[in-house]
């Protein structure tokens, strides 16, 4: 009798140690999961879009929003980069509306932009400014996007263009660089969400996980639609 009770109270002490193991444990994966989307939120609430970029050989914008669009092609007006590559463009949309939704030069628009229908996510983004970059042998690349959407952006673009200089090129639609994120729940909830999709592709260099996609193609800029 005497022997189980022994035996109970060790086995509770075990118990309550590995207890104390794993509240420590998370602890510590909550407060480090708190610290660093306080990093990333101010990281991204920081980037501007540059006042005079370098020029590159080309320019890739990733679809998400007309002010993106517009900022691509006014780059791309301006002579900062020979080509542009529309990444992500509905299949729906053709490119006569493609183009007089972003305005400025249709002969320029006509023999410079080119437009990927395939791409449907960010990594599908980089899979397919692969194939571009590459079929031109680019050396430089001004990468536009929002600037939440940068660091992803970033992150999966590097792992495909290795022999490609990126250049980022943030759009940023609100000023949040006051630390203002914090008191708006649309913008708290937008970051949130992006810092968890950069974990993941974080997460992905570790164990790299990709559900393959159908038919991926770069439409030429020639092609009739």
């Amino acid at each position: 009798m005497v022997q189980t009770s022994r035996i109970e109270v060790r086995t509770r002490r075990r118990a309550r140690a590995v207890l104390r193991v794993v509240a420590i444990f998370t602890l510590a994966v909550a407060t480090c999961f708190v610290a660093g989307f306080g990093w990333f939120s101010s990281h991204v609430s920081r980037m501007t879009a540059p006042l005079d970029p370098q020029k590159a050989d080309a320019i890739i914008v990733l679809t998400g929003g007309q002010s993106r669009l517009d900022a691509a092609m006014n780059l791309l007006e301006s002579g900062k980069g020979e080509r542009l590559l529309i990444s992500g463009v509905h299949p729906a949309a053709s490119r006569k509306q493609l183009q007089l939704a972003m305005g400025g030069d249709s002969k320029l628009f006509a023999c410079c932009v080119d437009i990927d229908r395939a791409a449907l996510d960010t990594i599908g983004n980089a899979e397919e400014s692969a194939k571009w970059v590459e079929e031109h042998a680019y050396g430089s690349i001004i990468l536009v996007t929002n600037n939440y959407h940068m660091p992803r952006s970033l992150l999966e673009m590097g792992r495909l263009l290795r022999d490609a200089r990126l250049e980022p090129y943030p759009v940023v639609n609100s000023k949040l660089d006051d630390g203002s994120w914090l008191v708006k729940p649309q913008a708290l909830r937008v970051l949130f969400t992006e810092y968890n999709k950069y974990l993941v592709a974080l997460a992905r260099g570790v164990v790299p996980v990709r559900l393959q996609h159908a038919g991926m193609s770069v439409a030429d800029a020639s092609a009739k639609e």
